[in-house]
């Protein structure tokens, strides 16, 4: 029997899978489950909405005792993009983080060194991508409230222990770990051009991130082992031989994430004033200029007339309107 979902439900459902909280989620779990029409036909999705806000409800209950305990583990995005380090404890992941970001994050020889998220920032030209340091997983053991930050970030780092002789079990241990939180990882990243979309017959509560491999302490390793633990594994992510130790293959991070993220960074200017360049705004390809205006502030974007822009039109400061897509190092001068 089809499910004849209402404009009003499926208002309510992209405002979910665009909430980035899990206290937004639930509110709009809320609103899908009053507006839902109520027939045979949406019973399944009706059992979904109610398991999700059970789960959600049970995970804020916790977090709350938590927060009598401790610090809360929710980490602000803050940069071009967000991006989590998973992997196993000896993996060599927070020495990563560290080397890239400068954050002071150390790992060590004893289980689980890490115990918080650990946000810090890679630079890359004159932008910067937040690194997020998450405890590590094992079979015996994962950080409660780990799975809530990854499942809205914009990408997964997976940082594996090349040289480990289990390295392989330590990967598919981690893919199950995210499988059982609903958290699929992709092979292809939105910057590459047969990226597939996400189907949203995979299940409106399953999350789908793409996904860099790290192979790690690839010093003590042969690089093309990386190859082969995928090739194991069935999967097949792109992937990077590092060396925290030694620098190998930390300058290709930055630019690899620009490129997959489609990253796009769009300067603004006010009418007879000179360019801002100490700040670019991190678009991603396909954005328009009124996508800009919001990001400036949403009463320009209410307000837009037209802009000028410098870069990617027919001509220097060519007058465009609302829908003309910026491109990467556009000056855009917008007019309300």
């Amino acid at each position: 029997m089809p499910a004849n979902l209402t404009p009003e439900y499926k208002q309510a459902e992209q405002a979910y899978r665009l909430a980035r909280q899990p206290r937004e989620q639930l509110e709009c779990l809320k609103e899908m489950l009053r507006v839902i029409p109520k027939h045979k036909g949406t019973e399944r999705l009706q059992a979904d909405i109610k398991s999700r806000i059970r789960e959600l409800t049970q995970e804020s209950a916790a977090h709350g005792k938590a927060a009598h305990r401790g610090p809360s583990h929710a980490v602000h995005p803050e940069g071009a993009a967000q991006l989590c380090l998973i992997g196993p404890s000896g993996a060599g992941k927070s020495s990563l983080h560290a080397r890239l970001t400068g954050s002071g994050s150390e790992g060590g020889a004893y289980p689980h060194p890490t115990q918080l998220p650990v946000p810090a920032m890679l630079p890359f030209e004159d932008i910067a991508f937040q690194l997020v340091d998450l405890p590590p997983v094992s079979a015996e053991f994962m950080q409660p409230g780990l799975t809530d930050i990854v499942r809205v970030t914009d990408g997964v780092l997976l940082v594996v222990d090349l040289s480990a002789p289990d390295c392989t079990e330590q990967l598919a241990l981690i893919l199950r770990r995210l499988a059982e939180a609903r958290i699929n990882l992709l092979e292809r990243w939105p910057g590459q051009a047969d990226s597939p979309a996400a189907s949203a017959a995979a299940g409106l509560f399953s999350v789908h991130l793409p996904a860099l491999l790290l192979a790690n302490k690839a010093d003590l390793a042969n690089p093309e082992d990386a190859a082969v633990l995928e090739d194991l594994l069935g999967v097949h992510f792109p992937a990077l031989a590092t060396s925290a130790t030694r620098g190998q293959g930390l300058a290709e991070i930055g630019p690899f994430l620009f490129r997959a993220l489609s990253i796009v960074r769009v300067y603004t200017k006010a009418p007879g004033k000179p360019v801002d360049q100490s700040r670019p705004f991190t678009m991603r390809r396909g954005d328009t200029v009124l996508d800009v205006a919001l990001r400036v502030h949403p009463d320009l974007a209410r307000t837009f007339k037209f802009a000028r822009i410098w870069g990617s039109g027919k001509f220097s400061g060519q007058q465009v309107g609302a829908d003309h897509p910026v491109a990467d190092r556009d000056v855009v001068e917008l007019h309300s």
